[in-house]
């Protein structure tokens, strides 16, 4: 039997804190009030004082009020009729259908042993040629999306949920406005996604609680699914309101502030996150992307500092594109040599030909001169960006490598080209 207290000793905000002894960080309470019964979580434990975030918010509380320990951190189900569902943060369905209470598993849990873990080896196709042809996206990988407010991050990853060859999306929406959340659900409905997909959705109108819940919770699943053998991709958006959440309730808390006044251990929260990302020995899979915006696009912002530390690369999206320069996949190398021959070739030739072209803009702008070559750069740019670099192209990457191909015949010489001989006679057309 669980105690209950009839004692709040403060409200502030939406904490509350009791005195009470065999308690656990994480662990939720049920605070009843004249307004009803609201979950609530120990988000700080200080000598018997006892501090919970009510999910509901304050409002009604009065300090005689009941709190009752449930003695058991958040809950998610397990279940295999997950598929297709819409939860909020807390776990209750968004989709007005009937809750899920069978085979409930805790969140928040450790990373995977290391010693469970395999070597990276196998492509997550997307369709997208800047990821798929340029940054490969491998199983079991934790990458940023570094953006700004306004770039169609959503978008991106509403894609990116219908195209990839994987078996489940998990996908977790923090502080998203409504017409977001409204976006993701018909966007994978209409196109037949939402039946592989399992969906935990936090809005900006939802208690700030909720939202530090979602990865676990997104996370908590997608292990399950793992060990069951399934390739499961992640795709969380957007991890700075995940941390203005840390940071918003650590003030309401009072602790020490650190750079630009987020907890201390935001590295720490971060981390626990996208180390979740493996590739088990003997059965499935999780891979994170993750949206982070930065502030004023700053990348030396806390958050997206701190979590180029944690992952394995970026992708920078600006002005509606995966930018060539600063994206990069560390674990692109170790696939990108069995999909084809030429597909390490292809990437870095053109490269080099974008980055060329884009020396030939600032001279054009100048007012220099512009010679055969500068012409034939500027074509091949302009070619580039919209055949490679536009997000709306949906090739599969055998395609995008023809193309590639075939965008650099239309521009320059066989011998321009910087090929080695035995690609260029397997593979140049011209």
């Amino acid at each position: 039997m669980r105690k209950v207290y009839h004692r709040i000793i403060q409200i502030a905000g939406n904490v509350i804190t009791v005195e009470a002894d065999d308690v656990g960080y994480g662990d939720l309470a049920e605070v009843t009030s004249s307004r009803g019964t609201s979950l609530a979580q120990i988000i700080r434990l200080q000598d018997n004082k006892v501090y919970l975030q009510v999910f509901a918010g304050s409002r009604g509380i009065s300090t005689s009020d009941q709190v009752r320990f449930l003695g058991h951190p958040m809950r998610v189900s397990s279940s295999d009729d997950l598929l297709g569902r819409i939860f909020t943060g807390s776990g209750k369905p968004r989709d007005h259908r009937s809750p899920i209470n069978e085979m409930l598993v805790d969140i928040g849990g450790p990373s995977v042993n290391p010693a469970k873990r395999i070597v990276p080896k196998n492509m997550i196709r997307t369709g997208i040629p800047m990821i798929d042809v340029f940054n490969t996206l491998v199983e079991s990988q934790k990458l940023p999306i570094f953006s700004v407010a306004g770039e169609p991050y959503n978008q991106l990853l509403a894609r990116i949920a219908m195209q990839a060859e994987v078996d489940v999306i998990i996908l977790g929406g923090m502080g998203l406005k409504h017409d977001d959340y409204l976006f993701f659900r018909n966007t994978l409905d209409e196109h037949g996604a939402l039946s592989r997909s399992v969906m935990f959705i936090h809005t900006a109108s939802d208690p700030v609680v909720e939202c530090l819940l979602v990865p676990d919770m997104c996370l908590a699943v997608a292990e399950k699914y793992a060990l069951e053998g399934k390739r499961v991709l992640v795709l969380l958006t957007d991890m700075t309101n995940f941390a203005d959440a840390m940071k918003e309730i650590a003030i309401t808390m009072e602790q020490i502030p650190s750079n630009r006044g987020y907890p201390g251990d935001l590295y720490s929260q971060l981390a626990s996150r996208y180390e979740k990302a493996v590739d088990f020995d003997g059965a499935g899979s999780i891979t994170v992307l993750a949206a982070t915006t930065m502030p004023g696009d700053d990348v030396t912002h806390p958050i997206p500092d701190n979590t180029g530390y944690i992952t394995e690369g970026q992708f920078y999206l600006r002005n509606g594109r995966i930018e060539p320069f600063g994206s990069l996949s560390r674990l692109k190398q170790q696939v990108n040599s069995e999909t084809r021959s030429d597909h390490r070739t292809i990437m870095d030739t053109m490269i080099r030909f974008y980055a060329d072209y884009k020396e030939t803009l600032e001279k054009q702008s100048m007012g220099f001169q512009m010679s055969s070559w500068d012409n034939k750069l500027l074509k091949y740019g302009e070619l580039f960006e919209s055949r490679m670099m536009d997000l709306s192209v949906n090739i599969p990457l055998e395609e995008a490598l023809d193309l590639g191909w075939e965008t650099m015949q239309e521009c320059f010489d066989r011998t321009e080209s910087g090929i080695k001989t035995d690609l260029l006679n397997q593979y140049w057309k011209a």
